[in-house]
C-alpha cells in the first residue's frame, strides 16, 4: 500500500490497531532486561510504548506520518518517553548490533523488499540482543481468516529465519491467533532470534 493509503487509513480511526500491547510480543519479551529497542512498522506504537513502560529506551519507525502523530500523542498522554521516527523501512538504516531488542509485527511488503528490511533488521541486533518477527503465515490464505490476501506479503517461518543472516535461531513457528466474531482461528507465524556474543579468545 502507498503511503497515503496508511494515512488514510489511520485517520478514518481513533485506533486502526488495538490499544494494548500485541500479547505474544508481550510473552516473549517478558524477562528479557530491558535496555535498547528498535520497533521496525510501529504503527500507532502501543508496542514501543509497553516497552518503555517496562524500562526499554525504544526508538519507533513507520511509514505513515498519520501513525507516528498519534503514537506520539499517545506516548505523551501515557507519560513514557519514546523516540518515534517516520520514515519508509525499505531506505531506512538502522544502526548496526546497537539494539538489544528488534521488532518486525505485521509489515506488509512485498518479498523482495522484506528480504532487505529485515536483513537490516538483523544487522542492527547487538551481541546476545533479541529478534522478534510477527507476521500473517502463509497458510493463513486458505487455512485461516482475515488478514493481507497478496500471497507476495506473506511467508513462512523457514522463509523468515532464512532472511536473518547473522542471528541464531531460537524459535521459528506457526500459532493461532483467536479472531473476535470468527468461526475461524488466524494463523501467524513468529521466529525469535539472537545474535550471539563474540567468542573470548
Amino acid at each position: 500500500m502507498r503511503r497515503e493509503d496508511w494515512n488514510a487509513r489511520y485517520a478514518a480511526v481513533e485506533n486502526l490497531w488495538a490499544a494494548k500491547p500485541n500479547r505474544f510480543l508481550v510473552r516473549e519479551v517478558e524477562g528479557l532486561p530491558p535496555g535498547r529497542a528498535l520497533d521496525l512498522a510501529c504503527g500507532e506504537g502501543q508496542n514501543a510504548i509497553w516497552l518503555a513502560s517496562q524500562g526499554w529506551r525504544v526508538l519507533g519507525v513507520d511509514y505513515s506520518d498519520v501513525a507516528v502523530e498519534k503514537a506520539r500523542g499517545r506516548a505523551q498522554r501515557d507519560g513514557v518517553e519514546v523516540d518515534f521516527v517516520c520514515a519508509d523501512l525499505v531506505t531506512f538504516e538502522p544502526e548496526q548490533t546497537a539494539y538489544d531488542l528488534v521488532l518486525v509485527l505485521y509489515l506488509h511488503i512485498p518479498a523482495h523488499e522484506r528480504r532487505g528490511v529485515l536483513g537490516k533488521a538483523a544487522a542492527s541486533v547487538a551481541p546476545n540482543g533479541t529478534f522478534l518477527l510477527i507476521g500473517h503465515d502463509t497458510t493463513n490464505l486458505t487455512e485461516g481468516v482475515g488478514g493481507p490476501q497478496d500471497p507476495d506479503i506473506l511467508a513462512t517461518p523457514e522463509e523468515i529465519a532464512s532472511e536473518l543472516p547473522g542471528l541464531e535461531i531460537d524459535k521459528a513457528t506457526t500459532f493461532l491467533r483467536d479472531v473476535h466474531g470468527e468461526e475461524r482461528d488466524a494463523i501467524d507465524n513468529l521466529v525469535r532470534a539472537r545474535r550471539p556474543a563474540p567468542s573470548q579468545s
